[in-house]
């Protein structure tokens, strides 16, 4: 176990795997935990008061990434929506014959594991490749469809070394040829500007925790005229595809959150890509043979991953622990479980140059001098799991 440091003691540097709560946002979401706690089901104006904050949510949702209002579905996180999609174009597609779907070898578990469970139904799945930066190559994927492709699942940036992907060439090259399209955009959403329109895309999935709303709320982008089979059926709450009682409060923090974002995403952009630069600059300047895994310019402005061949990145991270700096060795998901990075291998890295990568992910929470001190606190560990191996 690791030890449990006062908040005071914490330079948080892993916002690729949550991100801290707008005090704006939590100021807005705390009234439907307390005085306006009525069932937004309820016809009572106390309980119309709920449902105007769910659609007021639900407005600036589909505002910040060019949709309809009526094409947002809330869900629990952004694993339940791509689950959902994967599972729910199968389901309605369930007279075909034969079934082809493409994604991408770096996608998230839950797209992958998903896809993998349509294999053993008897789905036809290619992973398709990516580069030494991440990218999926345009070549690659028009050579992968098929006649029976019906269903193509890319991220738009990836979540561990955050390589942004061509999602509009590829969405123009599939809309096209009339195939559906779903991007997992979780980490670029209120970080890089998304519009489905201009992607192409006819499903898209985020997580409001991600982009400093609450964990438990995310939400689904569904192209008007599509259908989807229910998540969960009940009362035919979120028209009929989501039943259950919403989470009005958690609702109204991912709208909220989500609409500061993209209020401030120009300026947090700048910031979050000086930081990023700062450390790489900082520690290189002492650890000069350090590897940057992904693209150095395709890639969201806040993350980084980077390589310290020979040294376990599970012991980097323990001593940056005692030091009360919190990053990570990948995916919160897949944390723990001591396999090498399913991207990090997907690059062409070796097991022994996997384990040895950390992820540093800067929020608009994050200032210079915890660079400065992420710097420090990097190289110092560095050097004494060095100094320990000789």
């Amino acid at each position: 176990m690791y030890p449990v440091l006062g908040d005071d003691a914490v330079i948080y540097a892993d916002n690729a795997a949550t991100t801290k709560v707008s005090d704006s946002v939590l100021e807005k979401m705390l009234p439907f935990l307390q005085e306006q706690y009525g069932n937004p089901s309820s016809t009572y104006s106390f309980g119309v008061k709920a449902r105007n904050a769910i659609e007021q949510a639900r407005e600036h949702i589909s505002s910040a990434i060019g949709a309809a209002p009526d094409e947002i579905t809330f869900t629990s996180c952004g694993s339940e929506a791509n689950t959902w999609v994967l599972r729910g174009f199968v389901e309605t597609s369930c007279n075909e014959e034969s079934l082809h779907i493409i994604t991408s070898s770096i996608e998230h578990p839950s797209v992958l594991n998903a896809c993998r469970s349509l294999e053993s139904r008897g789905i036809e799945v290619t992973y398709l490749p990516v580069d030494t930066k991440g990218h999926v190559s345009l070549y690659d994927f028009l050579t992968a469809i098929k006649p029976n492709t019906k269903f193509v699942s890319i991220m738009l940036a990836n979540n561990e070394i955050g390589t942004i992907q061509p999602i509009a060439k590829l969405g123009k090259e599939l809309r096209d040829r009339g195939i559906l399209f779903h991007t997992d955009a979780v980490q670029a959403v209120g970080y890089i500007p998304v519009n489905v329109n201009g992607l192409h895309v006819d499903f898209l999935t985020a997580s409001a925790h991600k982009y400093h709303g609450v964990k438990g709320t995310g939400f689904l982008y569904k192209r008007s005229g599509l259908e989807l089979p229910p998540l969960v059926v009940g009362g035919g709450q979120e028209k009929g595809l989501r039943s259950g009682t919403e989470n009005v409060a958690g609702i109204v923090a991912a709208g909220n959150a989500l609409k500061e974002s993209i209020s401030t995403m120009p300026d947090t952009s700048k910031r979050l890509k000086a930081m990023i630069d700062a450390t790489v600059e900082g520690i290189r300047a002492r650890l000069p043979n350090i590897r940057v895994n992904g693209d150095s310019e395709e890639r969201l402005p806040g993350i980084v991953n980077l390589g310290f061949d020979g040294v376990s990145a599970e012991s980097l991270m323990q001593l940056l622990d005692l030091k009360g700096i919190c990053v990570s060795a990948g995916s919160a998901c897949a944390s723990g479980k001591g396999e090498p990075s399913h991207v990090l291998s997907a690059l062409g890295l070796s097991k022994e140059q996997a384990v040895s990568a950390i992820r540093i992910s800067y929020s608009r929470y994050n200032t210079m001098d915890e660079v400065t001190a992420i710097v420090n606190g990097v190289c110092d560990s560095y050097d004494k799991i060095v100094m320990a191996l000789r």
